[in-house]
């Protein structure tokens, strides 16, 4: 870098934190927003600067100083919060390259098969839906200003304090067997380091953000307990399990798909220290 980032986020919650953490430590500034006074003492209490979304000047006044906007902030039922209360503002901010955190839920259900940037959005929620309507309007808010704008789509993801290692040791792990069920996931600091290259190369497109091997979640549960030395909860047919998931978790096992990295890896020059989730556990371990 020939001088320091200065980045600043819409939504300050795991995956932000993760990128500040690794851009604090290379001189890079770092500010976002959070939603409550209780949210925005504890992210001051680890050391970063938050605002308050609300805080309107307070805001407008960050913008004015960013040179990279991140966008991490999931979208409500009415649309994007942060186009809709501030995409006048970062037109007049006019930041370098903009950065969106959407989700690979936007393909929809593939029964299994492998999906890349070329493949068609298909979203089957209603969450998956407002992820697709956001990513159009960055893009064009980007296009307005002729700026670069990134959209990374991610599956499941996995780090410090959010993994089957804690569901496990707090008796909340559960391993549902749906047939041919499989997901892809992606390590949060393997993440921070590809929103890095995205930054530095100020790439611009869609970008798939996953590790190498898709696989069904009960199958990294039952190794997460082979590494913790205690047996694996039963196995639970899904037809059995539904009615007690949320209904989240039911939309999770209700789409099934293996997400290729190809784009991430070639044109970020990214190189995934934890490559499937047998190296991500071992390394919270």
């Amino acid at each position: 870098m020939t001088r320091p980032f200065r980045l600043f986020c819409f939504g300050f919650g795991y995956s932000a934190q993760a990128l500040a953490r690794h851009l604090l430590v290379r001189g890079g500034q770092v500010c976002g927003t959070v939603r409550s006074e209780s949210r925005l003492q504890a992210l001051r209490s680890q050391g970063f600067d938050g605002l308050l979304f609300a805080d309107r000047n307070a805001v407008l006044a960050a913008l004015a100083r960013c040179d990279l906007l991140l966008l991490s902030a999931p979208p409500a039922a009415d649309g994007d919060p942060a186009l809709m209360a501030f995409g006048d503002a970062i037109i007049d901010a006019r930041p370098s390259w903009l950065g969106y955190l959407s989700t690979t839920g936007v393909y929809g259900d593939c029964a299994g098969r492998w999906v890349d940037e070329a493949t068609p959005v298909a979203p089957a929620s209603e969450r998956a839906l407002r992820r697709v309507d956001a990513e159009r309007g960055w893009l064009a808010l980007a296009a307005t200003i002729a700026r670069p704008c990134a959209i990374f789509r991610l599956p499941g993801i996995y780090g410090p304090g959010r993994s089957p290692i804690e569901a496990l040791r707090e008796g909340r792990a559960r391993r549902i067997d749906k047939p041919g069920q499989v997901f892809s996931r992606i390590h949060v600091d393997d993440l921070a380091e590809v929103l890095m290259a995205g930054m530095t190369r100020k790439v611009d497109g869609i970008f798939n953000v996953c590790d190498d091997e898709p696989a069904p979640q009960h199958e990294v549960i039952a190794h997460a307990a082979e590494l913790l030395g205690i047996p694996p909860p039963p196995l639970e047919p899904f037809a059995e399990a539904q009615a007690s998931l949320s209904p989240m978790a039911r939309s999770f096992y209700g789409e099934s798909k293996r997400v290729r990295n190809t784009k991430m890896k070639r044109e970020l020059g990214v190189h995934l220290r934890y490559p499937t989730f047998r190296e991500g556990l071992a390394g919270l371990l």
